[in-house]
């Protein structure tokens, strides 16, 4: 949700989604056009980088009441940054897989009662979800390489739990790489979580992870949303959940429904709205417009999204510093995927 403001009354939603799975990694896509990860928490964020485009193609616009219309205004630096009392609030239904969940008080099974050891062991460790599973596991503090031919091959593609993503959002921003070359960190003001009622390890995961960071360049903290859990008692629904992600974006005539084990749309099999090669045409066309400089270019003219990525340097150092003070606290190395499914541009 998005508000002017605390007052959630006059909040408005923006994005949403629903999603419990992964894309199995025979699907895995060297062109961006698929979506890897499709737990609700992590499609609606990029729901929402499909509502920040938009609201920078208002600001951009020739038309008045277009630009007046924005989220964004420019600040003296000419980078744009949010108006002044504009808040994103998130609400998920259950606590988010991996450190948030196997730790709450709420949500810890007879299975994990039975390890408690092995549960306190790894407290605010990063975990990753599992391909064609259920549930997350720790990583080690030399974490797995992804190889590419190792996926084909039949190797379980390994992807970061939501807890750690929502973590990296509270130093990065929700809005990403690309969209830093726009625009300041856009951070969460509030996160509530549906079947999480003791917030006090959340919290304190969420401060642990910070302790190590160090100083940060201008524009970027270690942001703590509130935190806030429904006393709702009622018993999660038990069973295996469904294969498919429904997304939503303001201003959207009709929902998205996603297969989550191919990362492409459930009706056509075509690419979704919030995959790679979907997000980074929308950012091409604002790039074209402020023209802005030194991003390395492709073969074909236009610029690599994985070196798109790279230029946004502010952002990169701070995941940089971010990713060791994690290394250097013990609590395991980031996962990465892959890197030849960024290695892709544009033909236009």
């Amino acid at each position: 949700m998005c508000s002017s403001g605390v007052d959630l009354r006059q909040a408005q939603v923006v994005a949403l989604s629903t999603g419990t799975k992964c894309i199995n990694g025979e699907y895995i896509s060297d062109q961006g056009l698929v979506v890897n990860d499709c737990h609700a928490e992590i499609t609606t964020r990029r729901a929402l980088l499909r509502f920040l485009y938009s609201q920078l193609e208002l600001h951009l616009s020739k038309r008045k009441e277009d630009w007046e219309q924005s989220i964004f205004v420019r600040h003296k630096d000419s980078c744009l940054r949010l108006r002044e009392n504009v808040l994103f609030h998130m609400y998920i239904s259950s606590s988010p897989c991996g450190d948030a969940r196997v730790n709450s008080p709420y949500e810890i099974t007879s299975d994990l009662h039975s390890n408690r050891h092995l549960v306190k062991k790894f407290h605010s460790h990063l975990r990753t979800k599992i391909e064609s599973g259920e549930g997350t596991l720790p990583v080690k503090c030399a974490g797995p390489v992804q190889t590419w031919d190792g996926v084909l091959q039949g190797e379980r593609l390994i992807t970061m739990s939501c807890t750690d993503k929502i973590s990296r959002w509270n130093v990065l921003g929700l809005q990403g790489a690309l969209l830093s070359h726009f625009v300041e960190p856009v951070y969460l003001y509030s996160l509530t979580v549906g079947s999480l009622r003791h917030t006090g390890h959340f919290s304190r995961m969420m401060n642990h992870r910070l302790e190590r960071l160090g100083p940060l360049p201008n524009c970027y903290r270690r942001n703590q949303p509130l935190l806030s859990g429904l006393s709702n008692s009622d018993c999660r629904q038990q069973g295996k959940s469904v294969c498919y992600s429904v997304n939503w974006t303001a201003g959207d005539t009709q929902l998205e429904v996603l297969n989550a084990f191919t990362g492409k749309r459930r009706d056509s099999g075509a690419p979704s709205r919030l995959c790679k090669h979907a997000l980074f045409a929308r950012w091409i066309r604002l790039y074209r417009k402020v023209s802005l400089p030194l991003v390395v270019r492709g073969a074909s003219g236009m610029p690599l999204y994985c070196e798109a990525k790279q230029a946004a340097g502010t952002y990169q150092t701070v995941k940089l510093q971010w990713l060791k003070g994690l290394r250097e606290a013990g609590l395991g190395t980031w996962v990465r995927k892959p890197p030849e499914q960024e290695n892709f541009t544009l033909t236009v």
